[in-house]
């Protein structure tokens, strides 16, 4: 008899966490017979999890936060963008047993970010960047790989933005905080990556008054869906592309891997996450 195949998106915690929603759409839209569930694992619990899963039937799983670093000890084989982040969102369990680690955090914010502003082009200028976080590191990588000439990258500890450029090379220059708003005279993309602006979080403050109207802005900040952040850009008449479609987009991999249908991310989807 054939196994019903499942998968799901394992963090701490994780009753936050869309991907369920996502997922469920998905197989609901194409008819496929499987489940996608949230497993709130424990720090302490990955390895054992990670063991047990597949023997249940699961073909693979997300990782969220606080996570996505640790699972990289246990996998049989890492991906090159994988390894360049230093961190895996998506793990494939295969039939003989090895586990398959992936970052595709990158490929969705370049799938959004082309999604959302089709005329975009990254060889038009510097990124500026907000954030030195993980996913600042996947979409420095993904930003490198596509063509942007210079990035700019600020962070509120500048520290750890002049560590990703030691780690990523000289193409990165770092601005000090209170001075990263000069990053943005002549950024033709713009990016939060930064929690400022997230329901709950303090505000993003950081002046937006010489951003370029020609400039594409996106914020990875999807609670809210339109933050203060892309409202001010979009008053100045930039093209704003929103945070939820990362999230939308990086999951087409995994899903594809583990269930056997590409997925397609339009406004059904969107609506279907959003409830």
């Amino acid at each position: 008899m054939t196994q019903i195949p499942r998968a799901g998106v394992i963090g701490h915690p994780i009753d936050h966490s869309l991907s369920p929603r996502l997922h469920g759409h998905w197989l609901q839209r194409y008819g496929l017979t499987g489940s996608y569930d949230a497993i709130d694992v424990p720090e302490s619990g990955i390895e054992a999890i990670l063991k047990n899963l597949p023997a249940k039937g699961y073909v693979g799983v997300n990782v969220t936060l606080p996570h996505k670093v640790a699972v990289l000890k246990f996998a049989d084989h890492i991906s090159d963008r994988a390894t360049l982040i230093g961190a895996a969102n998506t793990l494939t369990f295969k039939d003989d047993g090895r586990i398959l680690a992936d970052n595709t955090d990158g490929y969705g914010f370049m799938a959004n970010l082309r999604q959302g502003a089709p005329d975009w082009d990254a060889k038009s200028g510097p990124a500026a960047i907000f954030g030195a976080g993980g996913a600042s590191r996947a979409i420095i990588v993904a930003l490198a790989d596509a063509g942007v000439p210079e990035i700019l990258l600020s962070n509120r500890t500048r520290p750890k933005a002049e560590a990703l450029r030691d780690e990523f090379g000289t193409r990165i220059r770092v601005v000090d905080w209170v001075q990263a708003d000069t990053m943005l005279d002549d950024a033709t993309t713009v990016i939060n990556t930064t929690s400022l602006g997230m329901k709950g979080a303090q505000p993003f403050k950081v002046p937006l008054d010489n951003l370029n109207p020609a400039a594409v802005v996106t914020d990875i900040v999807y609670t809210p869906l339109d933050t203060a952040f892309l409202e001010s850009a979009r008053t100045i008449g930039c093209t704003v592309v929103d945070g939820l479609g990362m999230l939308l987009h990086q999951g087409v991999p995994g899903f594809e891997r583990w269930f056997g249908v590409r997925p397609a991310v339009d406004d059904d989807t969107r609506k279907a996450v959003l409830g």
